[in-house]
């Protein structure tokens, strides 16, 4: 399903998927659907702080957050409440879902982080990965999985890399 001109500012619901269970379900604002590329905006969903360590989600925080239906993995762009920029954190998925108003992700554990400026960019949650079991039970995606975490590091680690998978 792509969207119109129309269908832009509509509201969709995304649902993190892990494991088979809702993981989070928010509200965000439809801002383009290209038949192959959703990306929404919504503010922080958390309740209160979530502090990384490198970085701190918390309420006013803005993410706009780009779905793809032909690749592994969503980019979500963070922005203060005055609208500086954070960073980029990515999530490993399978590919995105559209019905409708839905929006349905289903997260594979695998996570990168790259700051606003550059200079950290993490693979994180490579333990949960392992743990899952995924690579006994769907080597595919686990596949798939791990080529698409290291895709992210490229764009991440490029000149310009975040900026222009998004463009």
């Amino acid at each position: 399903m792509s969207a119109n001109s129309a269908d832009q500012g509509q509201t969709l619901e995304v649902v993190l998927v892990k494991a088979g269970r809702t993981k989070i379900r928010y509200e965000a604002e439809l801002l383009s659907d290209d038949g192959t590329r959703v990306a929404v905006r919504a503010p922080w969903s958390g309740v209160g702080v979530r502090d990384f360590g490198f970085v701190r989600f918390e309420p006013g925080d803005v993410f706009t957050e780009y779905y793809w239906r032909d690749r592994w993995y969503a980019v979500k762009e963070v922005r203060d409440a005055k609208g500086a920029l954070k960073g980029w954190y990515c999530d490993v998925t399978r590919p995105a879902a559209r019905s409708g108003t839905e929006l349905v992700v289903e997260d594979l554990d695998l996570d990168l982080w790259r700051s606003a400026d550059g200079s950290d960019v993490r693979r994180l949650d490579e333990d949960e990965f392992a743990e899952s079991g995924l690579a006994q039970s769907d080597p595919e995606a686990a596949a798939a999985a791990v080529a698409a975490l290291d895709e992210l590091e490229a764009f991440a680690t490029a000149a310009g890399g975040m900026e222009s998978l998004l463009a």
